[in-house]
């Protein structure tokens, strides 16, 4: 198994992957970021083990990236609320979202994500395509793309907690 860590590495990216390098925690963020809130509603929609999931979840909980909140008291039940910290993550996701737009995406980009003032799309720069304004993740609502799946349905991100 690789290490967690990057000993030896004085660079923030390095310290950034130790947090969010693994695979599958870029994703959990992500559906975070898009209002995904509950254990199984992460496990379902991303089709990811129960105890990698579980792993994930603590260590952003543990980065202060997410926040685990009690909704249920009998039983208990938590659910995983997107912090500063983990909202600072957003124009990451994005811009991935945008290179794997432009190279990794064959029939188009599955989701679209559009402005919310005025229905242009998000470009690099996080700005809008159409008004120019720089965009945020409450700024902006995803659309299916034309690569989408068929089933494909509109998707907004996390509202402020």
């Amino acid at each position: 198994m690789l290490p967690r860590t990057y000993e030896g590495q004085v660079c923030s990216i390095a310290r950034s992957l130790e947090v969010v390098g693994e695979r599958w925690t870029l994703l959990i963020v992500r559906d975070a970021l898009r209002g995904t809130r509950r254990f199984e509603d992460f496990r379902s929609g991303l089709g990811i083990a129960h105890n990698v999931l579980s792993d994930r979840l603590g260590k952003l909980c543990e980065a202060g990236i997410l926040e685990r909140r009690l909704y249920q008291t009998r039983p208990e039940r938590y659910e995983y609320v997107v912090t500063p910290a983990g909202l600072d993550l957003w124009p990451v996701i994005m811009s991935l979202l945008l290179w794997g737009d432009g190279h990794r995406a064959p029939q188009g980009p599955p989701l679209v994500v559009v402005h919310r003032g005025c229905g242009g799309r998000l470009r690099p720069g996080l700005t809008c395509s159409a008004c120019g304004k720089p965009l945020g993740p409450y700024d902006c609502e995803m659309e299916p793309g034309p690569g989408a799946q068929p089933a494909g349905s509109t998707v907004s991100p996390a509202s402020p907690a």
